[in-house]
């Protein structure tokens, strides 16, 4: 199977994995509900970091950035229900339901859900549909299950009411102290812009007057000098940090590397 599996696209995910650990950059556009089925789950923002295991649950805030990591059990398997809590379902829910949000939502960005047999319940009845790549489940099945799943995490936790249906847009932060919190992560320049809640010109904007350098500049400098730091201070090895400083692969990181300070980072 191939890793994660859409069963209702863009909406649920089946991700399995029988021996094989990843690790990948991610962007969570919507507040996102996961399921550890088996396995070990590892998220890492600027913020958290966040592991969980086999029957736990997680509740991802949305315009995050973060490091996903999925091991598997030894010897045997890695598997995660993923289902994405889009913000028109949610607002569909909240006219039907009456539903608002009475203040704003002032807690972690990401939530372990405590031990619950109804949401446990429930997400083991999505596990048959996972295993058979959703064959079985049509769209309106898929999405039934999805109000399901927001009505229990608001029976179990009422105050997530706060957390799910606050529909109010990024307002600008701190654009100096969110780069250099966030720089790492191998994203658009785009993301960014819309994590800082501007437009892209707005970001481009503010980034040279905070840093004095475009962003695309300033992001490679910085990591290169991170690299630099982490080399020839700590000892680390670059075939260990190229990926968390977001170099794609490491022939890159090593061209852009000796390009900057004229040494391969092997001998820095």
């Amino acid at each position: 199977m191939t890793s994660p599996a859409e069963i209702l696209p863009g909406v649920i995910f089946y991700s399995y994995l029988s021996a094989e650990r990843k690790e990948k950059v991610c962007f969570w556009n919507h507040p996102t509900l996961v399921f550890q089925v088996s396995g070990q789950f590892t998220m890492e923002t600027s913020g958290q970091t966040i592991s969980m295991a086999g029957g736990k649950m997680l509740l991802i805030g949305k315009n995050q950035l973060g490091t996903l990591t999925k091991t598997p059990l030894p010897g045997g398997n890695y598997e995660t229900i993923v289902i994405s809590l889009q913000e028109d379902l949610l607002r569909k829910i909240a006219l039907e339901e009456k539903l608002e949000a009475d203040q704003k939502y002032i807690g972690p960005p990401n939530l372990l859900i405590p031990s619950n047999e109804f949401l446990q319940g429930y997400f083991q009845s999505i596990v048959p549909y996972a295993r058979s790549s959703g064959a079985q489940m049509t769209d309106e099945m898929g999405i039934l299950k999805v109000k399901e799943g927001i009505k229990l995490l608001l029976l179990a936790l009422p105050g997530l009411r706060n957390f799910l249906f606050d529909f109010s847009e990024p307002y600008k932060i701190d654009l100096e102290k969110f780069m250099l919190s966030n720089f790492h992560f191998n994203v658009p320049v785009e993301k960014f812009a819309q994590l800082t809640g501007r437009s892209l010109a707005g970001f481009k904007r503010d980034f040279q007057k905070a840093f004095s350098k475009p962003p695309r500049h300033w992001l490679q400098e910085k990591r290169l000098d991170t690299a630099k730091y982490l080399i020839e201070t700590k000892h680390q090895k670059p075939s260990a940090i190229y990926l968390e400083l977001g170099f794609e692969t490491l022939s890159h990181f090593s061209h852009s590397f000796r390009k900057k300070f004229g040494k391969a980072p092997t001998v820095a």
